[in-house]
């Protein structure tokens, strides 16, 4: 049972970009139907070199006020610096990271870890736990997927959004 004001994560694994971009595509269409709330998505894929790389097609507005930091400080949570290829918004990642982090153990940073190497691309999910009941009706296609609920309040994501945003620009 999802709580009311808590963050959840989805990873799925899918075994092409293309596979990823299709489920991405229906989570834009629940946000665009009004069946979730504030949310940061992102297709994620490795290229040849095992870089990462953060793959975003829209901007903040389309989904919420987390404008891909959400996504994006997951993302730098999980890998090492070295092997992330796309730009991750820093102050983003320290300050929403920050709070991800308390919300999650070791064990659920190397689960997610884990699961994005073992695919060739992945879908990164991070939003109000509306969105966890919502994704879990759409049947998304992934291969592999783990989702969990943090012990971390979206209001905390928001205003951890709106500090680096400010600090950015």
């Amino acid at each position: 049972m999802t709580k009311p004001d808590a963050v959840f994560i989805f990873i799925g694994t899918y075994p092409t970009e293309a596979a990823a971009r299709a489920d991405y595509d229906v989570v834009k269409e629940l946000h665009s139907l009004g069946a979730v709330g504030t949310y940061d998505a992102s297709v994620i894929t490795k290229d040849d070199n095992g870089k990462v790389h953060v793959n975003k097609d829209e901007t903040a507005t389309r989904h919420g006020a987390w404008g891909g930091a959400a996504a994006g400080a997951l993302v730098g949570l999980l890998f090492p610096p070295a092997v992330i290829g796309t730009a991750v918004v820093g102050a983003a990642v320290g300050g929403v990271g920050g709070h991800l982090w308390r919300g999650m153990s070791r064990a659920d940073v190397k689960e997610f870890g884990e699961l994005i190497d073992d695919g060739q691309a992945a879908l990164v999910i991070v939003g109000e736990s509306k969105v966890a009941q919502a994704v879990e009706k759409a049947g998304l296609k992934a291969e592999k997927h783990i989702a969990k609920e943090l012990g971390v309040s979206p209001k905390d994501i928001d205003q951890a959004v709106r500090e680096a945003a400010s600090e950015i620009g």
